[in-house]
């Protein structure tokens, strides 16, 4: 019985781990093609509306 909670947490923590993996990557991929759509386009940044005001800002990085 013990070896199968060992294995059975092992295996928890390897498809959390992989989850996290697979976000990571999408989020690094999508990072990248946009950093290239801008060097393609000479963009300096990406401009968003603030729904408050109306206002268009250059986009924060995301951290």
């Amino acid at each position: 019985m013990p070896q199968f909670l060992l294995l059975a947490t092992f295996g928890a923590v390897a498809w959390f781990g992989y989850k996290r993996f697979v976000a990571e990557a999408e989020r690094v991929s999508t990072r990248v093609r946009e950093a290239e759509k801008e060097r393609q386009s000479g963009a300096q940044g990406t401009l968003i509306e603030d729904p408050r005001t109306g206002e268009y800002r250059v986009r924060k990085p995301d951290v």
